[in-house]
């Protein structure tokens, strides 16, 4: 099968990557920039701006069975039209050229967060509802992306929402992590007892494939959003400091309540929209003091139904792998 994954030169998108060619499908990367690692596997790249409708109705999709739609604007804080352009309408071009060109299947790389408001998720599933508001652009561009292509029918289309992907070669969480407590400017929000679901990310690149086989073998999963987790939710605060001991850091000890945490996250998104300030983002947001003070953690069982999801590295090896 000829495929092409949008955003192959990222962390997720080059485990999905190496994942199909160990399994001989044919791949392209489709991204803004080069990338040598990829060149290094054979794979070549096209080059466009999703946003952009006019390059993207430029390229011959007409070779692809497939698209795995992984490239994406993530963040906490930036501005509304940068994340709309990029998640939303990056999404609609694509998916209307893929179309045109005749592209039969498309496996959507979506998020928890497009489900996330402000309250506890305990082993939510599929059939939650999108909260009427959300705290960042990210999440609300992604959960409009996820819907269009979930309500279209002329693809057959699928969407995974993997949460906090984690491993060899993070360029997001880890960092983060380090240089936070490096400054001493992490502090555990909240009463550090919330349970979060977590994914190895060559779980979730096996996934992706996984799931696309299903949805050819089986085109009436056209239409689903799936959750996918490792084999169990873990303590966030437990789990960073795992992370940042076997990084030769210091563990958190310090605290702050959420109320505190989230009121200073909005006084800091009110002050730096006032001034205009992109970057840094604040060191507090409503979302951040939410996601780090509540649990969510989802039930992978539909997956598990679905398309035979199981995690194939455990946290633990996860774990070992990551910091050898």
């Amino acid at each position: 099968m000829n495929v092409l994954v949008t955003g192959g030169g990222g962390f997720l998108g080059t485990y999905v990557i190496k994942e199909l060619l160990k399994r001989n499908y044919t791949v392209t990367n489709l991204s803004r920039h080069n990338y040598t690692h990829l060149e290094e596997l054979g794979v070549s790249t096209l080059n466009v701006d999703l946003s952009a409708a006019e390059n993207v109705d430029a390229l011959d999709l007409s070779p692809f069975e497939a698209i795995f739609h992984i490239a994406a604007l993530a963040g906490v804080w930036g501005k509304y039209d940068n994340y709309y352009s990029i998640n939303y309408t990056g999404t609609v071009n694509l998916f209307n050229k893929a179309k045109k060109d005749g592209v039969q299947y498309i496996v959507y790389t979506s998020t928890p967060s497009v489900v996330f408001g402000k309250d506890d998720i305990i082993k939510g599933d599929e059939k939650l509802d999108y909260p009427e508001n959300y705290l960042t652009a990210y999440a609300q561009t992604k959960s409009m992306a996820e819907k269009f292509i979930l309500e279209q029918k002329d693809i057959k289309s699928i969407a995974l929402r993997p949460h906090l992907i984690w491993g060899p070669g993070d360029p997001h969480i880890l960092p983060r992590l380090k240089e936070k407590a490096r400054l001493g400017k992490l502090k555990r929000v909240g009463d550090g007892e919330n349970l979060v679901d977590i994914i190895y990310v060559e779980n979730a690149a096996i996934a992706h494939v996984d799931a696309l086989k299903a949805l050819v073998d089986n085109p009436s999963l056209s239409g689903n959003p799936y959750f996918i987790g490792q084999e169990n939710p873990v303590n966030l605060w437990e789990f960073i400091n795992t992370l940042l001991v076997k990084s030769k850091l210091e563990p958190v000890e310090d605290s702050v309540s959420f109320s505190l945490a989230y009121k200073v996250g909005y006084l800091l998104e009110k002050a730096f929209s006032l001034l205009g300030i992109i970057k840094p983002e604040p060191p507090m947001t409503r979302f951040v003091a939410t996601q780090l003070a509540k649990s969510h953690y989802f039930s992978h069982d539909k997956a598990t139904k679905d398309f035979g999801y199981h995690p194939h590295v455990s946290i633990e090896e996860g774990l070992n792998r990551t910091f050898e």
